[in-house]
């Protein structure tokens, strides 16, 4: 078994009702990209972490081609919500819709034990040092962090301690910062830390590689050249 991880797809229904060329040029095709990549590397036996913006849709019922399309290629896929993921509904109405090699994040935790390995996450939320902070998002970063340790504490409670988390937002720009998200990161002993959200230039100031005992992966596609990258 292999772990894989992209995140922040982007994608709009077939033909697109947003195309990502608006975007800029790198875009254009970029889901054929995708697909070719993950189509040669995956197998049915492996993991995809897809921590969020999957789908512009608005709604479920629009989303469900797009997550079909996902659900259709090789592997089990593991899912957490973006900040552009409206269309995210209930765990119950999510697993009970959608193909069952999709399973999403939220509030619970789940199991690899042929790799002895929990996977964990949530959304997340842009940190209090970010100068676009307000007071108005400390409810959402708060709730945010609530969720993320529910998630840990439950992993870590049926026996892992060997953990991955999946996070949309950046939990961190520079090695020295130090948030909740952080915080718990350290706490719970995190292996792997798995973040999107990063786009165009914000991409070159990311966080990548070994802190504490974590190591930080960005994986927007665009960053990727839109293709995988092998965590495990």
């Amino acid at each position: 078994m292999k772990i894989f991880s992209i995140s922040d797809l982007h994608l709009s229904g077939n033909p697109p009702f947003k195309p990502m060329h608006i975007f800029g040029d790198n875009w254009l095709n970029h889901w054929q990209k995708i697909t070719s990549d993950w189509s040669q590397l995956v197998t049915a036996d492996d993991v995809v972490l897809l921590p969020g913006d999957v789908s512009w849709a608005m709604k479920f019922t629009e989303a469900l081609p797009d997550l079909e399309a996902v659900a259709d290629l090789p592997g089990q896929k593991y899912l957490i919500r973006g900040n552009h993921d409206y269309w995210w509904q209930t765990l119950t109405k999510m697993q009970r819709l959608c193909p069952p090699t999709l399973h999403f994040i939220q509030n619970n935790f789940y199991e690899l034990p042929e790799l002895n390995l929990a996977l964990c996450g949530t959304r997340g939320w842009m940190v209090p040092t970010d100068p676009h902070f307000k007071e108005e998002d400390q409810p959402i970063y708060q709730r945010e962090i609530g969720r993320l340790r529910l998630s840990l504490e439950t992993a870590k409670n049926a026996g892992y301690d060997n953990i991955i988390t999946l996070l949309h937002y950046p939990p961190l720009v520079q090695k020295e910062d130090n948030n909740d998200f952080l915080a718990l990161i350290d706490e719970y002993a995190v292996k792997h830390c798995i973040y999107g959200h990063l786009h165009d230039q914000s991409v070159t100031s990311a966080f990548l590689g070994l802190r504490n005992k974590t190591e930080y992966h960005l994986v927007s596609c665009d960053a990727l050249k839109f293709t995988l990258k092998r965590i495990l």
